[in-house]
């Protein structure tokens, strides 16, 4: 599990196919030695295993389904990447629980200076739409937000300068995609009211 804070911004370091498969090399300023084999990061949202690491690395591997149902099959060389490792019993729980499972890939429709913030203007993929609601958390890119407002299936939320400067979330430009993972306790809703009716 993950809460959204993010804590790290690694870089896609290398790029290889194996069958179906990717397997990424992340460049980190974690420290790898404290990484174990076989842990769970979430990169961009997207829950990952450790399977191998270097000096200042670590690589994982991504299925074919993985691939089709995030914004993983776009990263080159250099893509810069939010990084999260698994929250522990005990951790501070600065933002919501995250499952680092994406459940659909939204669209930055506009992005506009507020204040000392930003406005961001998200288009969700239906269904999904109908499980995000105002004054609710949402995962964009592995980052905890709290929803503004929805209309239909666009829904907008502010990103503060410090939001802006430590995550990857300033490099995005309108018509960037990025990976969505709705509030857990409203996944589960949705699916008591389908067994339900």
């Amino acid at each position: 599990m993950f809460t959204g804070i993010v804590t790290d911004v690694g870089r896609v370091r290398s790029v290889r196919q194996t069958n179906r498969d990717r397997r990424y090399e992340i460049e980190t300023s974690y420290d790898v030695d404290s990484i174990d084999m076989g842990a769970s990061i979430s990169h961009a949202g997207c829950c990952l295993t450790v399977v191998e690491k270097g000096d200042t690395w670590f690589a994982v591997e991504v299925s074919a389904e993985t691939l089709a149902h995030t914004t993983l099959g776009d990263w080159e060389e250099g893509h810069a990447v939010n990084l999260e490792r698994a929250a522990r019993l005990g951790d501070e729980m600065g933002g919501h629980v995250v499952s680092g499972h994406v459940d659909g890939v939204g669209e930055v429709l506009s992005i506009e200076a507020e204040g000392g913030s930003h406005r961001y203007r998200i288009r969700a993929p239906r269904p999904l739409h109908r499980l995000i609601a105002p004054k609710g958390s949402i995962s964009v890119e592995g980052v905890s937000l709290t929803v503004n407002e929805v209309e239909d299936d666009v829904f907008g939320l502010n990103i503060i300068p410090h939001t802006w400067d430590v995550t990857t979330l300033g490099g995005l430009k309108p018509g960037s995609k990025v990976n969505l993972e709705i509030d857990m306790l409203a996944r589960y809703l949705a699916r008591w009211q389908e067994t339900a009716s």
